[in-house]
């Protein structure tokens, strides 16, 4: 096994950073603490943790064994990432199940939101580019920073209020939107 090499382990952090966007998450995130009423960050990082190293390392074979191919698990997620910026944009509600911060933090927040479709396609490209022990370092990092965002929703919630809240809700929501309609248009062969 060759050594960890720093570089790769900046880059495929960076990548992945910029591919999560937990940032960019943060009001979709609040929203959905809004609604559970609490989100459990140790449970959805560890979701998170597991979804992305277990895709790194089966993602490909399980997508070839239940028929499915990289393109249709992408298109897949858009429409879930569509559905939760329809809610964003318009205040409705289109699914009215009882939102648990059990069932909240696995899906939507862990799988699609975080780990997400577009992620699990960056992850097998990664693959192909980096050594595979530099990759686990950045998607460990990753999650790290992830928990972090999950467990200071609160404050951030508080340092935004509520008018702040509201306008980055309908931003984000559009961005969200346009995401989903991205990753739904670059993996359609039409």
């Amino acid at each position: 096994m060759q050594p960890f090499i720093l570089k790769e382990i900046i880059s495929v952090t960076m990548i992945l950073f910029a591919i999560i966007d937990i940032l960019g998450a943060i009001p979709v995130i609040i929203e959905m603490r809004q609604r559970a009423g609490h989100i459990q960050s140790e449970k959805a990082s560890i979701a998170v943790l597991v979804l992305m190293v277990g895709f790194l390392f089966a993602g490909k074979g399980l997508l070839d064994i239940i028929g499915l191919d990289v393109s249709s698990f992408a298109i897949a997620g858009s429409l879930v990432i569509f559905i939760i910026a329809m809610e964003m944009i318009l205040g409705v509600r289109f699914f009215k199940e009882e939102i648990t911060p059990q069932t909240i933090s696995i899906v939507p927040l862990a799988f699609p939101l975080i780990a997400g479709a577009g992620t699990m396609t960056t992850l097998l490209s990664l693959k192909t580019q980096y050594q595979t022990q530099n990759i686990v370092v950045g998607i460990v990092l990753n999650t790290l920073f992830v928990y972090l965002v999950l467990k200071n929703v609160k404050w951030l919630e508080k340092l935004l209020g509520q008018t702040g809240l509201s306008i980055l809700r309908k931003a984000f929501g559009i961005i969200l939107l346009a995401i989903a309609i991205k990753l739904f248009r670059s993996n359609t062969h039409l």
